[in-house]
């Protein structure tokens, strides 16, 4: 069976309020495209009604696929089962709460060719203070000890070669670090400029305590394979 052109990998947690206007918002911006698309909804345990909405949606819509951990297992493990049950050539993410918008994916999937990997920046921040500020201490200090330039690691809207993020081997909280575990494997990375709007349904899951401090241990991790990352080169070999 030939591979689609493209999979939408959806992370979703008691987002039973956002469900439906995601739903639409999909509908309305991916057939456009023109391509073979799929949709993959992967339920990280919701305790909502999340399971019932992302089955009325599915009823409705044929492009989508749904997942359904037995309980909350966190967002890496979220996307690492997306990624490997996405059959497209190119594997988008985003997340449920709209804050990031379909309407934006084609700026990510221009560069996807020339780069593997297309990363938003959300360079226009529509949250409140305290979350802008807890976003940029936490890229502040993840750049500054992986030695990184990644302006918004936490922008959840990216674009995958799918050979390519696939390839990874992940670990919990590792999809803060999607760009740099591509680097580290050779892969060429670019940041695109994305909008960014108020959340309008439901609550976000985020705050400075597991923005900032959750992550350090995960940082330090990464921190730890780029240093210690086995690099060589053959000049010859005989036989």
């Amino acid at each position: 069976m030939n591979p689609l052109d493209l999979s939408i990998v959806i992370p979703i947690y008691n987002e039973e309020d956002c469900l439906p206007f995601l739903g639409k918002e999909l509908k309305r911006h991916l057939p456009p495209l023109g391509l073979s698309y799929e949709i993959v909804l992967v339920d990280d345990g919701s305790k909502d009604n999340s399971w019932e909405i992302i089955q009325d949606l599915k009823s409705q819509n044929p492009q989508i696929r749904a997942l359904r951990f037995k309980f909350n297992c966190g967002q890496t493990a979220a996307f690492a089962a997306g990624f490997q049950a996405a059959k497209g050539k190119v594997i988008v993410t985003m997340d449920a709460d709209l804050q990031n918008s379909p309407a934006d994916i084609p700026r990510l999937l221009e560069k996807i060719g020339e780069y593997d990997a297309a990363c938003g920046w959300r360079h226009k921040r529509n949250d409140p203070w305290i979350k802008r500020i807890s976003s940029k201490i936490a890229n502040a200090v993840r750049n500054r000890l992986s030695d990184e330039d990644i302006a918004d690691t936490g922008c959840s809207l990216k674009a995958f070669k799918a050979e390519a993020i696939k390839s990874l081997i992940l670990y919990k909280g590792m999809h803060r670090f999607f760009p740099t575990l591509l680097k580290m494997e050779g892969y060429k990375v670019i940041q695109v400029k994305v909008g960014h709007f108020p959340r309008e349904h439901g609550e976000s899951k985020y705050n400075i305590r597991n923005r900032v401090f959750a992550s350090f241990k995960d940082l330090l991790a990464v921190r730890w394979m780029k240093n210690r990352k086995i690099s060589y080169e053959i000049v010859e070999e005989d036989g």
